[in-house]
């Protein structure tokens, strides 16, 4: 059988896990594209051939996908990543290449204490919400740099403590919002239950806004700091992306498997 030519979407520690498995499972050429330089060095280090570090327009990805034979596309970014999932999705129609959906399981709140938690359709909305409900006390922001500005259409800086990547793009972005030096958290990973109470304490905060990105993203952690300190969290929902089809979709590597040998399988049939 001929080498997986395959084209990830990455960025994440999901699209890590995939590039590990699929080169300890198969024969595989991978190009994996992240926005950030941080990303494609994880990336490089986790076993990918090729990597891409800057955001990508549509018709570059169909026409890198286009000129070097890809047999599968994995859109493996973020769950809020919306546009760039609604872009791969129409790519591997217009490239009529097989494509997968790796999207990390929700959050199980079964057994979790939510009382803390407020529910915000939109980080413009966790803002009004802030404004209107928790008028005292700093905010932590542990949803990254991109949503920084709808929030702040609502509340000052002088109460807004990001915590981001020490990126220089990350850093601008603050730079550009009026957002001081000593109120950036720059941290890689997610934090345990320890870091978020101390960040609690040290920037005397009085709610954390961040996403529901599933267990993989820490969320469990900065509930139970929450929790623990007595803060409002507020938490955005995820987007429902309607042209994603559920059959696309794998949320563990077991069912990322099943996929791929049904494209083997296939591909081995059309020979």
């Amino acid at each position: 059988m001929k080498d997986l030519n395959i084209f990830i979407l990455g960025g994440t520690k999901d699209s890590t896990e995939i590039i590990k498995h699929l080169k300890n499972n198969y024969n595989t050429h991978i190009l994996t594209t992240t926005t950030t330089e941080y990303g494609s060095k994880l990336a490089a280090e986790a076993g990918s051939d090729d990597t891409i570090s800057r955001p990508l327009l549509k018709d570059e990805i169909i026409k890198i996908i286009n000129n070097s034979d890809f047999d599968l596309l994995i859109d493996a970014t973020h769950p809020f990543a919306e546009h760039i999932t609604k872009t791969s999705v129409s790519v591997s129609k217009i490239c009529n290449i097989s494509y997968i959906r790796f999207e990390r399981p929700s959050l199980n709140f079964d057994n979790i204490d939510t009382s803390h938690i407020i529910y915000a359709k939109s980080f413009e909305n966790a803002g009004q919400i802030i404004s209107e409900e928790i008028p005292e006390g700093n905010i932590l922001h542990f949803a990254g740099a991109n949503t920084m500005e709808d929030v702040l259409k609502n509340v000052s800086t002088e109460r807004f403590y990001p915590r981001i990547l020490k990126v220089p793009k990350s850093i601008e972005k603050c730079e550009k919002l009026g957002i001081k030096e000593d109120h950036i958290i720059a941290m890689e990973g997610a934090a345990s239950l320890k870091e978020n109470m101390d960040l609690i304490e040290k920037h005397n905060a009085s709610v954390m806004i961040t996403k529901e990105s599933g267990e993989i993203g820490g969320v469990i952690e900065k509930i139970d700091a929450a929790n623990k300190k007595d803060i409002s969290l507020i938490m955005i929902k995820r987007p429902f992306i309607k042209e994603l089809n559920k059959k696309d979709i794998v949320s563990n590597l077991e069912e990322l498997d099943e996929k791929i040998e049904k494209i083997i399988k296939s591909a081995e049939t059309e020979i």
